[in-house]
């Protein structure tokens, strides 16, 4: 696979070579390439040598004007036209920029599944603020508690120069995401005839902005989040509150349950690992919420290197609103004419779960964005090493704000043919960024005096 001239430089060998946990900061020298020959993210600006990647220019600028309440986030690249696209056909000659997972999807569905591929767009753009706070943890950010938290950051991107699999993993899970929000989305599991129903929900995030300051009382607390379940009837009313902590395994994910049957708030244990996703019928575990969420601590993290891959990226017009989720679920898989696939950089790192750790996945293969820490492409494999599950997310740059986010989610089982899409939100309310919300709106008596039914 492709490795980048940037980690030829010495830096590959080195956090290859490391021990797992890498202590320390970088130096100041290496933080002053931030925002020269890398960007302020620590993606490398320059295109790749073949000229399908280009160089990164800033990405899209903020517009206010961005979203549309009719039609959803415009479109900036409306205009391209796809270069070519991959089928069962053709795959052999773009199995390199495939991922395995990618491959057998389009051998389990050789008539119906495609990856159109358009001209690569390096649209990711953060606002100032945090370009400034990442340039300030690249030298004061470190791992703790072998690897299951992180110290000294603000804000976002703890470790934009990565020298281990953690770090880049640290960087997916507190990548910024705005300081508040509240979005709505509707969730699907299709069978496979591709009769389904939706499951309509509400999130609300608050994204501690003293996390990792261990000097503050909630500075284990990464941030604050609320779901609550709107439809279908039966599972309306239901409510989810949660405290996402820094160190799960010193102080395990704070969890509570409203249950609209039973009318009272309860703690739950088990809203972790690989128990059941809301709504998912299985099809999801709690740790594939955002391709990956929680504690790190049951696997082992190697960081394979930086890889060229074709990866669903820019997909606007996937999360259109002039689309009906009639329009996108199908059977066995989302609509692929929707679909964007681009040629970017990312970094593959490799889970491997621990001799006596119990989980569905015994590998999972991640593929990091370079330019955001998102995730966008996993391999899952079971406890029998068959390559089971493929997630995918179909992000975009909310560029009114401006931050790359998912506009759906994927968890596609390559055995059993069945997938759960989540995080569609076409149909839906537009998210709103910067609401009003403080801590106190996420405790167990406000979840109560909150609940619905």
């Amino acid at each position: 696979m492709y490795k980048t001239g940037f980690l030829h430089t010495g830096l590959l060998a080195a956090m290859l070579l490391a021990a797992p946990l890498v202590q320390a900061q970088v130096s100041a020298e290496q933080a002053a390439r931030l925002g020269q020959d890398l960007t302020p993210l620590g993606a490398e600006k320059a295109g790749n040598a073949a000229g399908t990647i280009p160089a990164w220019d800033g990405g899209l600028a903020p517009r206010s004007d961005a979203f549309d309440p009719v039609a959803g986030y415009k479109d900036p690249f409306a205009a391209d036209q796809p270069l070519f696209s991959i089928s069962h056909a053709n795959v052999a000659q773009y199995r390199a920029q495939l991922s395995p997972g990618q491959l057998a999807m389009l051998a389990r569905y050789p008539d119906s599944w495609k990856l159109q591929v358009y001209p690569t767009r390096r649209s990711a753009s953060y606002p100032d603020k945090v370009y400034a706070a990442i340039k300030g943890n690249a030298t004061s950010a470190k791992l703790i508690e072998g690897g299951n938290g992180i110290a000294d950051f603000k804000t976002a991107t703890p470790f934009p120069i990565p020298q281990s699999a953690l770090e880049v993993l640290w960087n997916h899970l507190v990548r910024y995401r705005g300081d508040s929000v509240k979005r709505y989305y509707a969730q699907a599991v299709p069978h496979a005839s591709g009769d389904y129903f939706m499951t309509q929900i509400e999130d609300l995030f608050l994204f501690n902005q003293d996390a990792g300051d261990a000097s503050k009382d909630n500075g284990n607390v990464l941030f604050y989040f609320r779901q609550s379940v709107l439809a279908p009837a039966r599972l309306a009313g239901t409510e989810l509150l949660v405290h996402e902590t820094v160190d799960q395994v010193k102080e395990p994910r704070l969890a509570w349950l409203y249950a609209a049957g039973q009318r009272r708030v309860r703690r739950t244990p088990n809203v972790a690992y690989d128990s059941p996703g809301t709504a998912s019928e299985g099809m999801r575990t709690t740790d594939n919420f955002d391709m990956f969420s929680g504690a790190p601590d049951r696997y082992d993290w190697k960081l394979v290197g930086k890889e060229e891959l074709y990866v669903p990226y820019n997909n606007y017009r996937f999360a259109a609103k002039t689309n009906k989720y009639s329009d996108i679920v199908k059977a066995g898989h989302v609509n692929p004419d929707l679909l964007r696939y681009e040629l970017h950089r990312v970094w593959h790192v490799r889970a491997t779960l621990k001799a006596g750790e119990r989980h569905q996945y015994k590998q999972r293969d991640f593929y990091f964005d370079e330019d955001s820490y998102q995730i966008l492409v996993v391999d899952h494999y079971d406890n029998r090493d068959n390559l089971w599950r493929l997630g995918e997310s179909y992000t975009i740059n909310m560029y009114d704000q401006p931050l790359i986010w998912t506009k759906g989610d994927a968890v596609y089982d390559l055995i059993g043919g069945r997938y759960v899409i989540g995080i569609l939100s076409n149909e839906e309310p537009a998210d709103q960024f910067d609401i009003a919300l403080k801590p106190t709106d996420f405790t167990p008596a406000q979840l109560r005096r909150d609940s619905r039914r």
